[in-house]
């Protein structure tokens, strides 16, 4: 049988409330729309579903026979449509380790104010996937170090200083700010290849006039990026709002007073226009724009 599930929901009403025009006030249908649909359902299925009497309706055998299955497939429909709006809402926002300054909780609070049809999920990003997840489709949204690669849209959240994160001991420690001359012949620690622009960013590969870089070790995290400085294994540029997190156990963070900003931003697929994406970037737009 091909019975459209709509059918189906008017016959159980009509099972359940034994009469057509109440089941009628209770699916907001007109009392004869309903009992055509009636008729065309027992035409699909070739047997009549419904005893007409003077004071309402009873089940025939068929009807009783179908009513189960009508209330399982309607069930079943229900649960498949709760499903896929949950999957609609629910939103993966991609994070590198102790990015996002307090932006995500001010989001999802505008979210849950506006009742907005989005339920963030936070997904932490390893520092090789520069996108932040975006590349591989684990994240629907990313807040991110600029570059992101890819074919994105973003939204500036916040540019900060950079600074350098120096050994314990390192000559240049103590100091309120250092050009990033002074650094040139420094082991830097760098991001895996695999972050392609951004690890090029972070080593400051266009500020370097034609020198390259020595990377004295790669870090995929704040963890391994405290240890290789503990370790001594060379200097790393951070954003200054990323220091309280390296700077302790002897190791130090000096501002650079010569190098441009880092930029932050909320990223998401250029050719993404799913609701969800809409209202988070929107949410973010109006949190900027408050503190503003």
């Amino acid at each position: 049988m091909d019975v459209h599930s709509r059918d189906l929901r008017y016959f159980v009403a009509v099972a359940e409330e034994r009469h057509v025009t109440r089941a009628a006030a209770r699916l907001h249908v007109s009392q004869p729309a309903l009992s055509k649909q009636l008729r065309a359902l027992e035409r699909q299925v070739g047997a009549e579903l419904l005893h007409r009497l003077p004071h309402g309706v009873e089940l025939t055998a068929a009807g009783e026979a179908l009513l189960p299955h009508a209330r399982a497939v309607l069930a079943r429909t229900d649960d498949a449509a709760r499903d896929v709006a949950a999957a609609a809402r629910r939103l993966v926002v991609g994070v590198s380790t102790g990015v996002g300054r307090g932006l995500l909780p001010a989001v999802r609070s505008r979210l849950a104010v506006a009742e907005a049809p989005v339920e963030p999920q936070v997904r932490a990003v390893a520092w090789d996937d520069a996108s932040a997840g975006l590349a591989d489709g684990g994240s629907d949204v990313a807040v991110a170090w600029a570059p992101v690669p890819g074919r994105v849209r973003t939204l500036e959240l916040a540019r900060e200083p950079i600074g350098v994160a120096l050994p314990p001991g390192h000559p240049l420690a103590g100091r309120d700010a250092v050009p990033f001359a002074a650094l040139l012949d420094e082991p830097f620690l760098a991001l895996p290849p695999e972050a392609g622009p951004l690890r090029a960013s972070w080593l400051a590969e266009a500020h370097r006039r034609g020198r390259p870089a020595r990377v004295g070790g790669e870090v995929r995290s704040m963890e391994e990026t405290h240890e290789a400085l503990l370790d001594g294994r060379g200097v790393v540029l951070l954003a200054i709002g990323n220091a309280p997190a390296l700077a302790r156990d002897g190791v130090t963070v000096v501002r650079v007073d010569d190098l441009p900003p880092c930029v932050l931003v909320l990223a998401w697929r250029a050719d993404d226009r799913r609701p969800a994406v809409r209202a988070y970037v929107e949410a973010c737009r109006e949190v900027l724009a408050a503190r503003a």
